[in-house]
């Protein structure tokens, strides 16, 4: 897959869902992750946690279908689909850390191509730190895929070949979205599998990484 120009938030929130295997239970984090419920088609069987203390949460809610008692971990109002439940916050925590999750998408500040995952502060002076789940999920899901811009504004690259902010979890992430190019991290090496609005020569360019090219070899979406 390549395009001229780079994915909007929605068009990555789209190409993640493509990923996502049929029948898998899943977390999606605040941010642009929450974004991808809004493209799981009801066909695909896909069954999403929220850390707050929900199974079978839908689509986004919007005007009349707002309760504002039904929210994602992101406060952000949601649907919920045939069969939902709900439980108490450490309930939903014991299934993030037993193991019961396959995928979960996060957010992240960087990601390095072994798969280190950064994303709960920037170690700034006087930052926020914001963990909420995301160390759970990090060692606790089966799969862990980072939706994120693969460039700060000032131009540099959030996949990286070392963390430089303080770290998440280690080894864990196994593929990460970008607006210009999605990445399998194998062996620790990052795969590109396709590219958006960029070309190859300038993705090595600007990352500085020793990128394998491994686009006409992608692994096929929508998985059974």
């Amino acid at each position: 897959m390549s395009n001229s120009t780079p994915l909007s938030r929605d068009q990555l929130a789209q190409r993640v869902a493509a990923d996502v295997t049929v029948g898998s239970f899943v977390n999606l984090g605040i941010g642009m992750p929450t974004k991808v419920s809004d493209y799981l088609d009801a066909d695909r069987r896909v069954t999403l946690h929220t850390e707050n203390g929900m199974l079978g949460m839908g689509p986004e809610a919007h005007d009349g279908e707002i309760d504002d008692d039904l929210i994602n971990a992101g406060k952000i109002p949601v649907t919920e689909l045939p069969g939902a439940s709900y439980f108490h916050h450490a309930d939903s925590f014991a299934m993030m850390r037993g193991g019961h999750l396959d995928l979960c998408v996060m957010g992240a500040y960087q990601v390095s191509v072994t798969g280190d995952l950064a994303n709960w502060h920037t170690g700034k002076p006087g930052a926020i730190p914001a963990v909420g789940g995301a160390m759970d999920l990090a060692i606790g899901a089966r799969e862990v895929y980072v939706m994120m811009t693969l460039f700060t504004r000032d131009g540099r690259p959030k996949l990286v070949a070392e963390l430089t902010y303080p770290i998440t979890g280690l080894a864990c992430v196994n593929r990460v979205y970008t607006d210009v190019a999605t990445f399998h991290l194998v062996d620790g090496r990052a795969h590109v599998v396709d590219i958006h609005g960029i070309d190859f020569a300038e993705l090595l360019a600007r990352t500085g990484l020793d990128l394998v090219d491994a686009r006409a070899n992608s692994v096929p979406t929508n998985k059974e």
